[in-house]
């Protein structure tokens, strides 16, 4: 659902209820809506992923990053990688991917994606040194540092996680809604990688959401930086969340156990105050 379709449905709710109430997230700026909104998601999981490279003793800096699609999450999570100081060498779409060891121009990507809304291999033309292979099976065997799936359910299975494991990537984090299979985070898990999966990772959206709806209920709006600040400080608390209770429950290290007793042990602790249990 995009823009357009929630500014309808918003507009339509409002004409039939006869009242102005917040009950739709993402909409437009002109009625209640948010400004960081459309980048919310890419740059949340940037966030997390330097809280947790920071708990490493680790960086951004240098650092070659692939990032599977090319819509919202992976051009902003792209884009605020490279502000970080990192490199990504590599993007796709449904079609095919580009690879260039010395960096894709996110400006130029966001330009065809967002603006003459075409494929991806369009970026040779301006580019024309750039690799373009159809098809995503190469993409996670491009060597990086980094690996970020961004685009859809499923797509990292147990072939390309091996890929990546022996290619000696250091750090997988999830910006899409399960992209890696079962069985590829049970590999990531056993390589003693850092994985960050979707559930804590790609909750920048949701998390901007609360945000507008904050702004909503006190009638207030807030600058881009504002709001960005706060997106930025609600994704370290996640991080140190889940790694908090992997720590105590005998698991460090392992976030997808940690995001798991995070989000049990919130949702129960309600239903107990509510007296539901």
């Amino acid at each position: 659902m995009g823009l357009r379709e929630v500014g309808y449905l918003f507009g339509q709710y409002n004409r039939i209820a006869n009242r102005h109430n917040c009950v739709l997230t993402g909409s437009g700026i002109e009625y209640g809506g948010s400004l960081v909104r459309t980048e919310a998601t890419g740059y949340g999981l940037i966030y997390i992923l330097e809280e947790a490279l920071k708990a490493r003793g680790d960086n951004l800096e240098g650092k070659k990053i692939i990032v599977s699609g090319s819509g919202n999450v992976a051009i902003y999570a792209a884009e605020k990688a490279i502000h970080l100081g990192a490199t990504v060498i590599a993007m796709s779409d449904s079609k095919g991917y580009i690879y260039d060891e010395n960096g894709i121009s996110i400006p130029f990507v966001k330009h065809i994606k967002e603006e003459e809304r075409k494929c991806i291999h369009e970026y040779l033309n301006d580019f024309p040194d750039t690799i373009y292979k159809e098809g995503s099976e190469g993409l996670w065997n491009i060597k990086c540092d980094i690996a970020l799936p961004c685009a859809t359910q499923y797509e990292l299975d147990e072939d390309s996680a091996r890929k990546l494991i022996n290619n000696g990537v250091k750090y997988v984090a999830e910006g899409a809604n399960k992209p890696s299979t079962p069985e590829a985070t049970k590999l990531f898990l056993k390589s003693g990688l850092m994985f960050l999966p979707g559930k804590a990772a790609n909750a920048g959206g949701v998390t901007t959401s609360v945000l507008e709806m904050a702004q909503r209920s006190s009638n207030m709006h807030w600058s881009f930086e504002e709001v960005d600040t706060r997106l930025k400080r609600n994704m370290i608390n996640i991080y140190r969340n889940i790694d908090k209770m992997a720590k105590e429950y005998g698991f460090e290290g392992n976030y997808v156990v940690g995001a798991n007793i995070a989000g049990f042990i919130k949702v129960a602790k309600a239903m107990m105050a509510q007296g539901i249990v």
